[in-house]
């Protein structure tokens, strides 16, 4: 009797052991998923990027930029450990859409929340460049960030501290 008690005992615990890992695009939640890198609220999915592990732990980013840069880190490795990482980055052109990053297309010229000025497209055109590409455009400084920097750097810039009051 304890023989057959056991078979399906043993049979739950391998088949849970053996599920894959879920890949699959997340849904965002605006009001509490922040980007990894900036730690600004990921606001327009058109820009996010969501990076999946193998252990279903989920990073956002908001702006492809933004990820690029945490790649760099040593949290990286940590997060990805050695095993598969799916990138999924937002469709600029169906929204809510999420396209494999390294599938997907960039354009570049957009106003995207950190300023790097990349997004993501299914089908290439004349002007698009692959993920690869557009991460070495990236590392080479070709993005729009320092414009974006000097424009949010000079905001409230023209105040006069006099005036300015005080409560």
């Amino acid at each position: 009797m304890k023989k057959l008690f056991l078979l399906p005992v043993l049979l739950i615990l391998v088949w849970s052991c053996n599920t894959a890992p879920d890949y699959s695009p997340r849904k965002v939640n605006y009001d509490r998923d922040i980007c990894a890198q900036c730690l600004m609220g990921i606001a327009d999915q058109q820009y996010a990027v969501q990076a999946i592990n193998a252990y279903g732990d989920v990073l956002w980013f908001d702006d492809i930029g933004c990820l690029n840069e945490y790649m760099k880190g040593p949290q990286w490795k940590k997060f990805v450990g050695g095993k598969k990482v799916q990138i999924w980055v937002g469709d600029d052109e169906h929204k809510g859409k999420w396209l494999d990053a390294e599938k997907a297309y960039y354009n570049f010229g957009k106003h995207t929340p950190m300023g790097y000025g990349y997004s993501a497209v299914a089908q290439p055109n004349d002007s698009t460049f692959t993920y690869r590409q557009m991460m070495q455009r990236i590392d080479e400084g070709k993005t729009m960030r320092e414009q974006f920097l000097e424009k949010h750097k000079m905001m409230g810039k023209g105040m006069k501290k006099d005036s300015i009051k005080r409560k």
